[in-house]
């Protein structure tokens, strides 16, 4: 550890302070600030070269007397400490404790940007995760080890749907323990009450671990704490064996983070201002979770991010979607109907669904119901269309079996209480219920035995 301090910054704009003749200094070092109130604020080189470094300073740069600022160099890069107390406890970007209660003391330090994971002992994620969501479940299902956006507008309901994942989240015929990390990056006092009241309420807080940073909070702080939530999550899954579900809120506060900080190194822009290296940073969060080949505990990630002006070919979905295995996507329309979750099927994917349903997952005929829904529901919204020109009453009678289908699954399927926790077996009956609308001959992607194990059961009298 350095024993100097310096008095040689010359610079500070946009969270970001300029020091100069510091030899010696390492790039991702911690580093520690006084400043002329005698007030102490946490940073980390960001950049060094031999006449200067570049320090993100997390609480910010307003008020800075540079000629009265001692910085010191502390060798080690930012780490926070770890134990099982963690869980029930609520932190800051840092690591620092949020809710009045003492710090963590433990011996075990963690760098919070991680441990790189050799890709040949990484394991292909499976294993069905049952949220309670009908959608989800049913028709996009998540897998332990799988990373699956949720895709949502402004004014949408994706902090309601994300705090009844976590209510709700749990392993099928699974014992072993399961916890959530919770991360809120640029959120409103009201909702960071709300997913407090939710979780204290709902008697799951004591299994939850909270990183908060609120909107009035430093925006370079948001930085850091997605990587200090994975480090926790990364402690939660491999040291102490558990399944883990991440949830991060709102990523789309930490891209704006992130192009703010850019602009002030005065980084290269990119498409709609954001740094050419967006990609690889989300990559570098999103890619730290899955599972290990001999680790029991596993990291499940489901990242939030709110679209701006509902558009899901902006930047962040659009690099988000490369990366991770499908998406989640909320629905205005839906919204306006007063649906809720307004989960939007036609573009929502699961990309490993396949590897966690099935005889041995969930039930034998889930793979087939889910395909027999989709295709139902896509020749549904086609008939809508087609509705909507010539008139409902000029459709055919088989026609007008889609329309009333469509509109069936909406309010039963898609909609369903914010405090309904359907199983998945609730879930493939009630699909069973609204697909026996149809007669056996347009149900062509099931097969022969599951038309005659369920349908009969499930069978309604058509017009």
């Amino acid at each position: 550890m350095s024993i100097k301090d310096y008095r040689t910054a010359v610079e500070a704009r946009g969270g970001l302070l300029v020091v100069k003749h510091t030899p010696n200094v390492a790039f991702g070092d911690r580093v520690r600030i006084e400043d002329h109130a005698g007030h102490i604020r946490n940073g980390q080189v960001i950049r060094a070269a031999d006449d200067e470094v570049l320090i993100l300073v997390f609480e910010g740069t307003e008020d800075l007397d540079l000629e009265n600022t001692w910085v010191r160099f502390l060798d080690e890069p930012v780490e926070i400490a770890l134990s099982p107390e963690i869980l029930g406890r609520e932190f800051n970007g840092l690591g620092e404790p949020r809710d009045g209660r003492p710090p963590v003391l433990s011996a075990i330090r963690r760098p919070v940007s991680g441990s790189a994971i050799n890709p040949a002992a990484r394991t292909y994620p499976r294993e069905f995760i049952q949220t309670g969501i009908s959608t989800i479940d049913g028709l996009n299902s998540l897998v332990r080890g799988q990373k699956l956006p949720i895709f949502s507008g402004s004014g949408l309901p994706h902090n309601r749907l994300a705090a009844q994942i976590v209510r709700q989240a749990k392993l099928v015929d699974e014992s072993s323990s399961f916890s959530i990390v919770f991360a809120a990056m640029g959120v409103s006092y009201a909702d960071a009450k709300f997913f407090r009241d939710e979780f204290a309420n709902s008697g799951v807080l004591r299994n939850v671990v909270m990183f908060i940073n609120l909107a009035d909070d430093p925006p370079v702080e948001r930085l850091t704490l997605p990587r200090t939530a994975l480090t926790a999550a990364e402690y939660l899954a491999y040291d102490l064996d558990r399944h883990v579900l991440v949830v991060l809120t709102d990523m789309t506060n930490y891209a704006e983070a992130l192009r703010e900080v850019a602009t002030a190194k005065g980084d290269v822009p990119a498409r709609k201002g954001y740094p050419g290296y967006l990609y690889s940073d989300l990559a570098e969060i999103y890619e730290r979770c899955g599972r290990i080949h001999e680790r029991h505990g596993s990291i499940t990630m489901m990242p939030v991010v709110s679209m701006p002006s509902d558009d899901i070919t902006h930047p962040i979905p659009d690099l988000t979607g490369y990366i991770t295995e499908g998406q989640i996507v909320l629905s205005r329309e839906l919204h306006n109907q007063g649906i809720y979750p307004p989960v939007n099927i036609s573009p929502s994917l699961s990309r490993l669904m396949k590897d966690g349903i099935g005889k041995d997952d969930t039930r034998e005929d889930h793979p087939r119901v889910a395909a027999q829904l989709y295709a139902l529901y896509a020749r549904a919204q086609e008939t809508r269309n087609l509705a909507s020109i010539i008139g409902a009453d000029e459709l055919s009678e088989r026609d007008r079996l889609y329309l009333t289908f469509a509109e069936a699954f909406d309010q039963r399927f898609v909609g369903q209480g914010e405090a309904e926790d359907r199983s998945i077996e609730a879930t493939l009956n009630l699909a069973w219920e609204l697909m026996s609308a149809f007669p056996r001959d347009m149900l062509t992607r099931l097969k022969e035995t599951d038309l005659a194990k369920y349908y009969r059961e499930h069978e309604v009298e058509t017009a």
